[in-house]
């Protein structure tokens, strides 16, 4: 009667076996190096563990050693696999798929920080001009989930997402042409969430990393589970040029304003500027003195008046 069960359990060890090896074909060459150092070390650690089975009489004596060595090495194999971003962050490495084992970095790796971009940062671009500048002092972490949804995006029917979407996938390689710029696939994907931020704010905190990214929802959910964002938006906030009243500058009018006798005009960083009597000055370019400035959520607005009469404007 104790024969039935050793038959069972060898039965689901035999499925659980055909169904690690379906996966495995479909694994990239970092996690088949982990699983496969998983199986290694479990196989051992199974192997000491049912040494002392070996003096049960026959069949168990035979059976299940092996039983426990192949589900030893199974869950450890499982185990290697779920933690690849952490393995491979402790052994960069021996993971990097091709890279010299032996050739010394030319980067410290205790300071590199990591962190994980988003779809709308990708898409965004000023990421790559960024890191051109040589100011991305971080690991760039790309989740592949990310990369689905950016390939979803480049493949809409929708002429606008499409775009987008092509858009991110040349920026992506833009970065990873970039040789100060480190970027890493992240393979984990967590199954049972299904939003992909917030999938992001998961792997964020389950790592202790930052995540990159314009997105302003994300930003407020990162915010509210203690996750550092990186905003590009907000950098760029940040390092727009001061002006402050009474300072003079030109200003090219483009348009009409929406208040009557204004017209509208752009510094080279986006800043609007609102041309007081600037309505019959539009596609010239004039010297304006600023008189007030306004902080709003979409960011900074200046109101100017013209110091010299339209007559004096000069065409542009």
């Amino acid at each position: 009667m104790l024969l039935v069960p050793v038959i069972a359990i060898s039965a689901i060890a035999i499925l659980i076996v055909c169904h690690v090896a379906v996966k495995l074909m479909q694994l990239d060459f970092q996690r088949l190096i982990l699983v496969t150092l998983g199986f290694v070390f479990g196989a051992g650690a199974g192997l000491l563990i049912s040494i002392p089975l070996d003096k049960l009489p026959s069949p168990y004596g035979n059976i299940l050693p092996i039983i426990i060595t192949i589900m030893s090495a199974l869950a450890l194999g499982e185990v290697f696999y779920q933690q690849h971003t952490f393995i491979n962050n402790l052994f960069p490495k021996l993971l990097s798929g091709g890279k010299e084992l032996g050739k010394k970095s030319t980067k410290s790796k205790s300071t590199k920080n990591q962190v994980l971009v988003d779809t709308s940062a990708i898409i965004d671009g000023r990421i790559a001009d960024i890191a051109k500048t040589g100011f991305v002092a971080d690991k760039l972490l790309v989740p592949r989930f990310v990369l689905a949804e950016l390939q979803n995006i480049a493949d809409s029917d929708d002429s606008l997402r499409r775009s987008k979407g092509r858009r991110g996938l040349e920026m992506l390689n833009s970065l990873r042409e970039n040789p100060d710029v480190e970027i890493d696939i992240v393979e984990e994907n967590p199954e049972k969430v299904k939003e992909v931020d917030a999938k992001l704010v998961y792997l964020a905190r389950k790592y202790g990393t930052s995540i990159l990214t314009t997105d302003y929802n994300l930003n407020r959910v990162a915010t509210i589970e203690k996750v550092r964002v990186l905003n590009i938006n907000e950098l760029s906030q940040a390092i727009r040029a001061v002006v402050l009243p009474g300072e003079e500058m030109s200003v090219k009018v483009v348009q009409a304003g929406k208040e009557k006798n204004q017209g509208v005009g752009y510094l080279d960083d986006g800043t609007m500027i609102v041309v007081e009597g600037g309505d019959k000055l539009i596609g010239k370019t004039v010297p304006a003195e600023v008189t007030r400035i306004f902080q709003t959520v979409a960011g900074k607005m200046i109101f100017a008046a013209p110091k010299t009469s339209k007559k004096s404007a000069v065409k542009k």
